[in-house]
């Protein structure tokens, strides 16, 4: 397994079930690793929302949410909340790794 992979698996493991996509979501889980590598635990709910519509793209072009993060309602916005926890505690767990 490649360390983008494991850093996915990572994040997966951070979420609590309800809060995981089904089968679908090991692509999401890669662009979360992203930003555990790019942003770490400056990651902000706009980024986790930019990811999740990236990965939206492919699979529900016209989902009503794939809209600017400012655009959401402030109860849509919070729903990223619980990816942004998982992506802040895979940074953390995270830190002191040797990436290739």
């Amino acid at each position: 397994m490649n360390y983008l992979q494991a850093l996915a698996n990572e994040v997966e493991a951070q979420l609590a079930p309800e809060h995981r996509p089904d089968d679908r979501g090991h692509e999401l889980y890669r662009l979360y690793a992203l930003l555990v590598l790019v942003r770490g635990e400056e990651t902000s709910l706009k980024d986790v929302h930019d990811a999740w519509s990236t990965w939206m793209v492919a699979e529900q072009p016209n989902h009503p949410a794939l809209l600017p993060f400012n655009d959401l309602r402030p109860e849509q916005q919070e729903q990223d909340r619980p990816y942004l926890e998982a992506i802040h505690r895979a940074s953390r767990s995270d830190e002191g790794r040797e990436t290739p």
